[in-house]
């Protein structure tokens, strides 16, 4: 891996791959089964336990988990990232459907990592950032349980499958955003890209994904600070990935986070 002082063009150079879908939506629940209590008063705190992999290291998403960015060094690099996404305003949502963006987990995105191993991406996704993983018996593909690091709140998960809904695999950057910023008039093969892309998905708590809908972050950011700046980092690597504009809005709060 190269220096981080490269780390702004390598975030540039790997301009093609894909994001893929989100879990389904629930009730906001303010406690959720299998929550470690310990871990509850680390919602909105800068000090809450920080697991995964620093963004700016992470240019093609294929590591685990968000990071916080700390150090001055890293919060320079991370804001001359942000720098270089473009704006422009919200376009209309007319047309868009999931659908448009192929259907739910595909295996068979071009040019995405993880992509035609035989498993599914929400499962590629929960084996990526998951610990202490299980599979179904008979499979190395199917997640039957783990324990999930939850960089949005900063909650310890013990998820089971039979509550599947308590993780779910968030859109950084959502497809109807995609969808209004652009990707209304790209290909299917492209759109599935974006719908597939691990450098888009991330594994977090159920309640916060659904709390989050097709937001942008001037609108919503993760509960736990300290994890803010990496989320804007992420939002832009995406944004430039793919070439998609973010409103005016949006990129002066993610330029925020990282100050």
């Amino acid at each position: 891996m190269g220096g981080r002082g490269s780390r702004i063009f390598v975030g540039m150079s790997v301009a093609i791959a894909v994001l893929a879908g989100c879990g389904p939506t629930e009730g906001l629940s303010l406690d959720p089964p299998g929550r470690s209590d310990s871990q509850g008063d680390n919602k909105g705190d800068d000090t809450a336990k920080s697991h995964g992999t620093n963004p700016l290291d992470n240019p093609d998403g294929t590591e685990p988990g968000l990071a916080q960015i700390t150090s001055d060094k890293d919060r320079t690099d991370a804001r001359n990232l942000i720098d270089q996404v473009k704006t422009k305003g919200r376009g209309p949502k007319t047309g868009y459907d999931r659908e448009e963006f192929g259907y739910a987990w595909a295996d068979n995105a071009d040019d995405v990592p993880l992509a035609h191993n035989g498993c599914d991406t929400r499962n590629d996704l929960l084996k990526r950032d998951g610990e202490k993983v299980k599979y179904r018996s008979g499979s190395d593909c199917v997640v039957v349980s783990m324990t999930l690091n939850d960089p949005y709140t900063g909650d310890t998960i013990e998820w089971r499958k039979e509550d599947a809904s308590e993780v779910q695999i968030d859109h950084v950057m959502p497809l109807s955003y995609d969808w209004q910023m652009g990707a209304s008039r790209w290909s299917d093969t492209e759109r599935k890209r974006i719908a597939n892309d691990p450098l888009n998905l991330m594994p977090v708590d159920g309640s916060a994904n659904s709390a989050k809908g097709d937001s942008g972050p001037a609108s919503w950011l993760p509960p736990a600070k300290g994890i803010r700046c990496s989320y804007a980092v992420r939002f832009a690597q995406v944004s430039i990935k793919y070439d998609l504009p973010v409103t005016a809005a949006d990129k002066d709060v993610m330029l925020d986070q990282c100050a």
